[in-house]
């Protein structure tokens, strides 16, 4: 009697997140840990940083440890937490030859109000780089200093609504992704794409829509 050796079975191979020739993965080793993670996007200039700030503050005033990490190359996501626009984990890096081992804590993480931590991880130079790469690096440099050992809260503030591989770096560390937005074309174009971008991480990642954000304009008082 004979017995057939069955093929071993082959592992399953892990999904793109989506159509498109760059994938930008997340090196496992940076994975942020027990904190609680929010990605805030939405449109250019509709509120966002404004929007990160106030939940920062608000989580502080809960007694939680809170981070926030401005995504742009701006570097302004902050200002109204620490009143000044403070060098970019990218800059910072960039001054030591990119030898991170020479930095210190109080070379790139800033408190600012209420005790929230800031950190302003910037860009790429226009035209060359990712910021998904950006992204990394920060995260990467957080942990090595031991900064989220003890953070409660981290919250992302990311550029516009750019949704490439790079700038969509932040959903893989996210649990929930929020959106602010408006009644106008533009705003509602971009919260489209930005939760097809949420949709295409989830396959891959923990990250789930948490919610719409409806800015209420002062001048027109509509939403």
């Amino acid at each position: 009697m004979t017995t057939a050796t069955l093929p071993p079975r082959a592992r399953p191979t892990r999904r793109d997140d989506g159509d498109g020739s760059v994938q930008v993965r997340m090196d496992p080793s940076v994975k942020i840990g027990s904190a609680r993670v929010f990605a805030v996007y939405g449109k250019g200039g509709i509120g966002k940083s404004t929007t990160s700030s106030n939940l920062s503050v608000a989580f502080s005033k809960l007694g939680k440890r809170v981070l926030q990490i401005g995504c742009d190359p701006k570097h302004d996501s902050t200002f109204t937490l620490t009143k000044s626009l403070v060098p970019t984990v990218i800059d910072v890096l960039e001054g030591v030859d990119f030898h991170a081992e020479e930095l210190r804590t109080e070379d790139f993480v800033y408190e600012g109000y209420n005790g929230v931590l800031c950190v302003e991880a910037g860009g790429p130079p226009a035209g060359t780089g990712c910021g998904g790469y950006v992204v990394g690096q920060t995260v990467k440099l957080l942990k090595e200093h031991h900064l989220l050992d003890d953070t409660d809260v981290v919250i992302f503030d990311v550029l516009g609504d750019v949704v490439c591989g790079g700038f969509a770096a932040p959903l893989q560390h996210a649990d929930r992704a929020l959106i602010v937005t408006a009644n106008d074309f533009d705003s509602i174009f971009a919260m489209n794409r930005i939760v097809a971008a949420i949709q295409a991480k989830a396959r891959n990642y923990n990250v789930r829509l948490g919610g719409v954000i409806a800015n209420r304009s002062a001048g027109t008082d509509q939403i």
